[in-house]
């Protein structure tokens, strides 16, 4: 809640507030969200190519044609609160909903900004308006908000919403019944044009976003990883141009996260990630606004995926321009890799093992992980630990995090016959049969329980030489 601006149940002008948006205040302030900035997540303008934003463009197209004299800015969204269209006649609008980033790409979710109306429509998936001092950031308290999410009419999922934006001191109160109409019509078109196609797929990743570090925790994990994370912090602090390497889906972009947090505390941590071409241009334009603040470190995430030109472009303002006196680390596979414009300035490089090689970091973040999905921490049996840090995990931490996500919507405690068969018939690249395979299985579950290899092999009705010689076969990590 801001500091200051509300008492809780009435806003900066003493104007009641109502109870959804006062539960967002409270939520705004746990996701640590500044009061006097808006500064959302970048993902990207590709078009997600769906019927809802087929239907989506059609109707806010035919909206705009009838109300082009009028200071709205039209947006489509979608389920995670990234503009994917944006119409208005007001240029004076349009130059203040840049300003804000609420353009085309930006993410404007609840827990990006803060309170603010397509934010909350898409949080509690019902329409919401949300007038000037309502919003949480004051930076947003010139405008007023109407939103309208858009439900897909024939398999109920939520593909995004309607938001209408205008100046707060607009008449407002046909801004809600506008935006209802307009995700009703859209929920219509697409229920006339058939098929809505697949589920929507996984959030886009965030290409530029700022982490102020309020009300976030830090991990601790195993060994490995606090040695990378300590040795980031210490040649960040001697003012080096630090690289963290290692396999894609490490966590090498947290880390330096996490050791950026460590070294400047009261700083924000500007994450940025390599475009898709068709948004190298708009990605670079916004280091105009970053670049040499005192107040920001920045992390380039997978640095080796840049283009040679957006490469050269972006050094010239960390290394040599106006950036120049921002602490900088880069992430990448291998130094190797990293463009010619970054590698004569990477004074320290710091390694990060592949999970695999990392069981001691298995266990919390398991544990995290599905803390995240239910709110809540979720047992796992100590079996079900042994077998998650005995698995390759060859995809990493993205791996673990989609194994872990599947399992803990499905079970309340984490036991080894609720994981898939892949943790326990990895035979280190072997393919085998239906009956090795469930053999494997099988004796993976009952060394997971902890028996002594005698009685071991009484339960698995085999003798102890024979268990000793299917261990060897089969690959299994020793105990």
């Amino acid at each position: 809640m801001q500091v200051g601006a509300y008492d809780g149940e009435r806003d900066a002008v003493g104007a009641p507030v109502p109870p959804r948006v006062r539960a967002s205040w409270e939520r705004s302030q746990s996701y640590g969200i500044p009061v006097d900035a808006v500064e959302p997540t970048f993902t990207g303008t590709r078009s997600p190519g769906s019927l809802f934003h087929e239907c989506g463009d059609a109707v806010l197209a035919d909206l705009h044609r009838s109300m082009t004299t009028e200071p709205v800015g039209m947006m489509l969204t979608d389920a995670h609160g990234v503009v994917i269209t944006r119409l208005s006649g007001d240029r004076a609008l349009l130059r203040a909903l840049d300003a804000v980033h609420l353009a085309p790409g930006f993410g404007y979710s609840e827990r990006e900004v803060g309170t603010n109306g397509l934010g909350l429509a898409l949080a509690d998936h019902a329409p919401t308006l949300v007038r000037a001092e309502q919003h949480y950031s004051r930076t947003l308290s010139g405008f007023t908000c109407a939103a309208a999410p858009v439900v897909d009419p024939a398999t109920g999922r939520l593909d995004g919403a309607v938001n209408l934006t205008t100046w707060s001191r607009s008449s407002s109160e046909l801004l809600l019944t506008l935006a209802r109409a307009a995700a009703g019509t859209i929920a219509a078109t697409m229920l006339s044009r058939g098929s809505s196609g697949p589920a929507p797929t996984r959030p886009r990743r965030s290409l530029f976003r700022v982490d102020h570090g309020l009300g976030r925790a830090t991990e601790n994990l195993g060994s490995d990883w606090t040695a990378t994370v300590t040795a980031t912090r210490a040649a960040l602090i001697a003012g080096r141009v630090v690289a963290v390497v290692g396999e894609p889906g490490t966590g090498r972009a947290t880390a330096a996260e996490i050791a950026a947090r460590r070294a400047w505390p009261d700083h924000r941590v500007l994450t940025a990630g390599a475009p898709d071409p068709d948004d190298a241009e708009s990605w670079l334009s916004l280091w105009d606004f970053e670049a040499g603040r005192a107040d920001t470190v920045v992390v380039v995430r997978d640095v080796d995926a840049l283009p040679t030109y957006v490469a050269d472009r972006l050094a010239a303002v960390l290394l040599t321009g106006p950036g120049a006196t921002m602490p900088v680390v880069v992430t990448a596979g291998n130094l190797a890799a990293i463009p010619a414009a970054f590698t004569t300035a990477i004074t320290a490089a710091v390694p990060l093992s592949p999970l695999r090689e990392r069981p001691g970091d298995v266990a919390p973040l398991a544990h995290r992980i599905a803390h995240g999905v239910r709110g809540r921490d979720v047992a796992f049996t100590a079996a079900a630990i042994r077998v998650l840090q005995q698995f390759s995990w060859p995809q990493n931490c993205a791996h673990l995090r989609r194994v872990v996500e599947d399992v803990v919507r499905r079970v309340d405690v984490v036991d080894v016959p609720a994981l898939p068969a892949e943790l326990v018939v990895d035979s280190g690249g072997r393919r085998l049969s239906t009956i090795e395979a469930f053999e494997r299985r099988e004796i993976v579950r009952v060394l997971a329980d902890g028996a002594t290899m005698a009685a071991a092999a009484e339960r698995l009705g085999m003798s102890r030489a024979t268990l000793y010689r299917k261990i060897k076969y089969y690959r299994i990590p020793a105990r």
